[in-house]
């Protein structure tokens, strides 16, 4: 099945902050109940065609802030020759892995090697270790989450978590919270030029259980326990309501 349209009807659920009572989550019901689960390495396609073999992780990950780079940092600096395929062979420098791209934002290197553009932390399918994320297989070897180690963006896609201020017509304000699919758009107008991208092709709903139990510690990490323990209760409420808004439309049916 082709991938499928971008715009489709999807359920919504708006609910407080049980710890925060300045916001307020707005979660996409449909995205969180689907059955997308991430298939590098079992059928993804790489979201450029020159590059099938590294999947999203061509153009390199920008930081969110200094924060995040330098917890980065401390963990490039615990890969080895055994776990990361580009490591130069001595103590690592920033300049061996950051780079600044033309608007001056800061992020991983991207390097090209055998033809295909990529972060330089992606492992290819010849690695004794094999192929990913050097910093996503130094935390399995510690017993860690990915995201501990991984740029905030890297561990967060395919999650879209944005902010907005809301004003009330009483005149108080809140923060919209929204947790929504990171569909082609967030990757700016260069997101409709991919030749391929996951989350609305069938291949990639595959998963046996729900995108919000698969993805749990990225959805606790982003909206905190209390928060994610309410959008839980949420998502399966929906599901037992059987509503057709509830099935993403690459979802098999």
């Amino acid at each position: 099945m082709p991938e499928v349209s971008l715009d489709f009807p999807r359920a919504w659920v708006e609910f407080p902050d049980p710890a925060d009572a300045d916001q307020v989550f707005r979660c996409d019901l449909t995205w969180l109940t689907s059955n997308y689960t991430c298939i590098f390495g079992g059928g993804c396609s790489g979201i450029y065609r020159d590059s099938p073999d590294v999947g999203c992780c061509t153009l390199g990950a920008h930081f969110a802030d200094a924060d995040d780079e330098e917890r980065v940092a401390g963990f490039v600096a615990q890969l080895d020759e055994e776990t990361w395929q580009l490591h130069p062979g001595r103590a690592t420098k920033k300049k061996d892995w950051v780079d600044v791209d033309e608007d001056g934002e800061r992020k991983t290197l991207a390097v090209e090697v055998d033809g295909q553009s990529s972060c330089v932390f992606a492992n290819r399918t010849d690695f004794a270790a094999g192929a990913g994320c050097a910093l996503h297989l130094l935390a399995l070897q510690q017993g860690r989450n990915p995201l501990e180690t991984k740029p905030d963006v890297c561990w967060q896609l395919p999650i879209r978590r944005t902010f907005r201020e809301v004003e009330r017509p009483d005149g108080t304000t809140y923060t919209e919270v929204s947790i929504s699919e990171y569909d082609r758009r967030g990757w700016g107008p260069g997101g409709h030029d991919l030749d391929w991208y996951c989350t609305g092709n069938t291949e990639a709903h595959v998963a046996m259980v729900p995108f919000y139990e698969t993805n749990a510690a990225e959805l606790t990490e982003l909206m905190g326990k209390a928060g994610y323990d309410a959008l839980a209760e949420h998502c399966e409420a929906h599901l037992r309501s059987r509503s057709a808004l509830a099935i993403h439309p690459a979802d098999p049916r």
